[in-house]
């Protein structure tokens, strides 16, 4: 895990799994996941306001509503209370 000290911003790369999706009804597996990658982000950085980028959602919805992916990786970057995740190249 990369951590920058003294610039107030911290950054990290998450590795989050998806397998909670598969209990949800196929339909609804890619919105799932989006809520599963909130509260994994919430869980681990005890903030309240997190801002996902555009490019997860993509990722996320690359094959569709029934196909996410089964992981993720993430880099967060965190700026007093607020999180922002973005997808790692």
């Amino acid at each position: 895990m990369g951590e920058e000290k003294g610039t107030g911003v911290t950054e990290r790369i998450y590795t989050i799994p998806l397998r909670a999706v598969k209990k949800a009804p196929r339909s609804k597996r890619s919105n799932r996941a989006i809520a599963v990658i909130r509260e994994y982000l919430a869980r681990h950085t005890k903030a309240e306001e997190i801002v996902l980028g555009a490019s997860i959602n993509e990722k996320v919805w690359e094959r569709g509503d029934q196909k996410p992916p089964s992981k993720i990786r993430v880099k967060v970057t965190e700026e007093e209370d607020r999180i922002k995740a973005e997808l790692v190249e």
